[in-house]
Formats: C-alpha cells, sequence, structure tokens
C-alpha cells in the first residue's frame, strides 16, 4: 500500500508520519489494506481553486476527494482509490470553531476523504448521509484507540 503525502502550505504544522499511519489504519478497518491514494495538503486559497475548477463551488472548503475507482479504466489500476485534498487553514479554524483539537478534527476530515473515495456520499440522500456518518464514527473510534507511534 502507497499513500503519499504532500504538503503545499506552510502556516500549520503538518506531521507527514503521522498522517501516513493514521492513512493506512484508515485503509485497513476499511478492508482496504493494499490501496493506494495520495493526501495533498493545501490552504484554503489553493483548495479554493480546485473547489471552483473541478466542482464549480465558490470559496474554500475542508477536504475535497477525487475518487479514482469510478469509470471505465477502473481495472488499469484497481488499487488506486484517488487523492484527498484537504485544507490546513479551514481545519484548524473549522476545529477552533468547534473546540476540538486541530489534529482530531484533520483525522475527522481525512476519514471523510476516504469514505468518499470509496462511494460514500452525503448530499444527495439523507439516508446515505446517515450511513456515511455512522461509518465515520466507527473508523474514527477504532483508530483513535490505536496507540501512537
Amino acid at each position: 500500500m502507497e499513500v503519499q503525502i504532500e504538503n503545499r502550505q506552510g502556516k500549520h504544522r503538518i506531521s507527514k508520519k503521522k498522517i501516513q499511519q493514521k492513512a493506512r489504519a484508515i485503509l485497513s478497518v476499511l478492508d482496504y489494506p493494499d490501496a493506494e491514494l495520495s493526501i495533498l495538503i493545501v490552504d484554503d486559497q489553493q483548495i479554493a481553486r480546485l473547489n471552483q475548477q473541478y466542482l464549480n463551488r465558490k470559496g474554500p472548503t475542508n477536504v475535497i476527494a477525487f475518487a479514482m475507482q469510478e469509470g471505465p479504466f477502473v481495472e488499469i489500476a484497481p488499487d488506486l482509490l484517488g487523492d484527498v485534498v484537504i485544507s490546513a487553514e479551514s481545519a484548524h479554524r473549522e476545529a477552533k470553531s468547534a473546540d476540538l483539537s486541530t489534529a482530531v478534527y484533520f483525522d475527522q476530515l481525512l476519514i471523510h476523504g476516504i469514505l468518499h473515495l470509496l462511494g460514500y456520499d452525503h448530499e444527495n440522500d439523507t439516508s446515505e448521509a446517515h450511513k456515511m456518518e455512522q461509518k465515520a464514527n466507527e473508523i474514527f473510534d477504532f483508530i483513535k484507540s490505536q496507540p501512537a507511534s
């Protein structure tokens, strides 16, 4: 399993090692231990550009997922799940307003993004949104219980 992480922002400290460990734990609990994904950490300006370009939405958001398990060429790289893009600025700001640590909130966003890569959706169906939230909570409880290394 390959988890590639690129940090393109400099405002908030990011531990690539911890993010990689969390991503591997998330993929394992989802029964995708051999899956590949990339995680891109950006600032609000960068994610706002992606949000406009690919989703036709204005402004920054906290996480965007680009799934590679869709379309006619899935069989070319069946282990490649896709890309998760997280705004460190949005994560920090939203964590603060929710009275959470940035690290905890970042983990929640990472889970959310990976679930999107696997086809979970919360925008079009309340039943699916509930399933996604339940799964995210299960995963979060699991990774929270894992010893830090």
